[in-house]
């Protein structure tokens, strides 16, 4: 008797087996699954930056050792996904491809290609709460403003997410596939990868590690905590989601089952969720918004050529503790606290006056949960760019943000050792401490630390400065 024609499973965003709805569709079709994963960054103006491909090695790495345990195998395939399913088609048998959907431009495009190839494919729901395009204005248009995007979500119900499957049928031979080795994700040939591997666990099981240590004990603070860069009191499910790890779905059930609507800690955290889902429904939207400011006006922005500067801010070398604090941690880790981040971009943006494009395109290639939507939107935000963004005008104080988010200084002394012995009322602005003291605690300005790079008080004057001229140039200064 022949074999039944196996479906091909197209993992691309979706690294994960539970509330996997494509292959949770083909594992109850009772015929063979041959999972693949194709890396094509054909075209790709936005392929992932380094952090990201160290993160995608192991989160591959994962996800084949889970299929393996349900009797199947991932198989890796480097190119075009059109030319590379068409020859998995001609070479299996295969009666369908079943994939799931993407708020990326590139990987809708990818699947555009393919369902118009001719091709029986099936798309099926991605790493959202709802659909792109689905949570509507009442004039039928698609919202631009965070908060009535939020209360139409409210009472639109999430699916339950789909269970693991129990086993996949494996087919009678397997197609050739790649070795992830020769993809060379992995940094080389200096591993600069150490933060990394100390600070995550990469994978579907690491993801709900995650999550439970999450409900365990952070989410009841945090709507205080998740201000506080020297506390544990984020969730830190990031990358996990944009890898799609974990889904959306099991987040906010999870999320919502362990805790009433009404706590306060639970419902501040489903709010940040979907800030991330207004991000990527705004992304498919506006495809270009990685690159184009969505206030039009911002394209005349005088912003600053100064590259000296752009290093200093990469390396965390500005001289304001906080922001370098932030960039400490984001070199050596992948990752930067969400205040942290609104402050030091706010730094190179106002203080700096250097492009938001540079800023953006920095921590698309340190940062492992450098997602295209919540990268380029929160850019947008920042800048005052947006749809619904920060002004531009609000310009952040980065000694009186530290002051008041870490009065402690705990997150300032682990990523800035040098400034360990330094005495809290001085170490959010080390300059202003007597030279005989710094002196005593192993700070010499210019030496073992940086002397602040630009005055607050003056830059933020420039940045205001900026603003009314590109008013100006826009004609909106009227």
């Amino acid at each position: 008797m022949p074999e039944a024609s196996p479906i091909i499973v197209l993992f691309a965003g979706d690294l994960r087996l539970e509330d996997h709805p494509a292959l949770h569709a083909a594992s109850q079709a009772g015929v063979p699954v041959i999972p693949v994963y194709v890396l094509d960054e054909v075209d790709d103006p936005w392929a992932p930056g380094g952090a990201s491909r160290w993160w995608q090695h192991h989160s591959l790495v994962s996800l084949a050792n889970d299929l393996a345990a349900l009797g199947s195998r991932l198989i890796f395939r480097r190119g075009s996904t059109l030319d590379v399913v068409r020859d998995l088609f001609a070479s299996t048998g295969a009666s369908a491809v079943f994939c799931t959907g993407s708020h990326e431009p590139a990987a809708r495009e990818r699947l555009d290609s393919l369902e118009q190839s001719g091709l029986p494919v099936k798309r099926f729901a991605g790493n959202w709460l709802h659909e792109p395009g689905s949570v509507l204005t009442g004039s039928g248009t698609p919202f631009k403003v965070f908060t009535p995007f939020y209360r139409a979500c409210l009472p639109i119900p999430v699916d339950e997410p789909l269970p693991t499957p129990a086993r996949l049928t494996a087919p009678v031979r397997w197609p050739d596939s790649d070795e992830l080795a020769s993809w060379a994700l992995l940094p080389a040939p200096v591993d600069w990868a150490q933060g990394l591997r100390d600070s995550w666990v990469p994978g579907e099981s690491g993801a709900n590690q995650r999550l439970d240590e999450f409900l365990g004990a952070a989410v009841t603070d945090y709507k205080h905590a998740r201000d506080v860069p020297g506390e544990p009191g984020t969730s830190r499910l990031s990358p996990h989601l944009h890898f799609g790890e974990i889904s959306a779905r099991t987040v906010w059930h999870q999320v919502s089952h362990h805790f009433s609507a009404d706590t306060e800690g639970a419902a501040s955290f489903l709010r940040e969720l979907v800030w991330r889902e207004f991000s990527l429904h705004l992304l498919a939207t506006f495809p270009d918004m990685p690159e184009r400011p969505l206030r039009p006006e911002f394209e005349h922005f005088p912003w600053q050529d100064n590259p000296e500067g752009l290093a200093a801010w990469q390396q965390g070398e500005t001289g304001y503790p906080i922001v370098d604090a932030g960039m400490r941690e984001l070199w050596h880790t992948g990752w930067m606290h969400n205040r942290v981040r609104m402050i030091a971009a706010s730094f190179l943006l106002k203080n700096l006056r250097i492009d938001w494009h540079l800023g953006e395109n920095w921590f698309w290639d340190t940062l492992v949960d450098a997602d295209l939507a919540n990268n380029s939107a929160s850019w947008q935000w920042v800048t005052g760019c947006g749809t619904d963004s920060s002004p531009y005008y609000r310009i952040f104080n980065p000694v009186l943000q530290a002051r008041r988010f870490d009065p402690k200084g705990s997150y300032i002394r682990k990523w800035i050792p040098e400034l360990a012995q330094v005495p809290d009322e001085y170490l959010a602005e080390p300059w202003t401490m007597p030279a005989l003291d710094r002196e005593t605690v192993g700070v010499r300005l210019g030496q073992t630390y940086p002397h602040p790079m630009v005055d607050h008080g003056e830059a933020r004057q420039a940045a205001l400065d900026a603003l009314q001229k590109m008013k100006q140039i826009a004609g909106l200064d009227g």
